[in-house]
């Protein structure tokens, strides 16, 4: 597999998956809410490990998105 994410892009994952992680250890998040966010954490955690998102072949990855919304537009 050929890497498609930055390290910016695997520190932010890890990072956001590392908060979702410690939210959940504190009980700030419970319930199913709380399931939903520890398998987003999993992702997060699995794809930034791999430095490959299979969404960004699609063009749906949210990294993908948050690029093309702060890209700069060409005039």
């Amino acid at each position: 597999m050929k890497s498609n994410l930055s390290s910016l892009n695997r520190i932010i994952r890890l990072s956001i998956a590392a908060i979702i992680i410690a939210l959940y250890f504190t009980n700030v998040v419970t319930g199913i809410l709380a399931t939903v966010l520890l398998v987003m954490a999993g992702m997060m955690i699995l794809t930034g490990a791999i430095s490959f998102c299979p969404m960004s072949m699609t063009g749906i990855c949210p990294g993908d998105f948050v690029k093309k919304m702060f890209s700069k537009k060409e005039e």
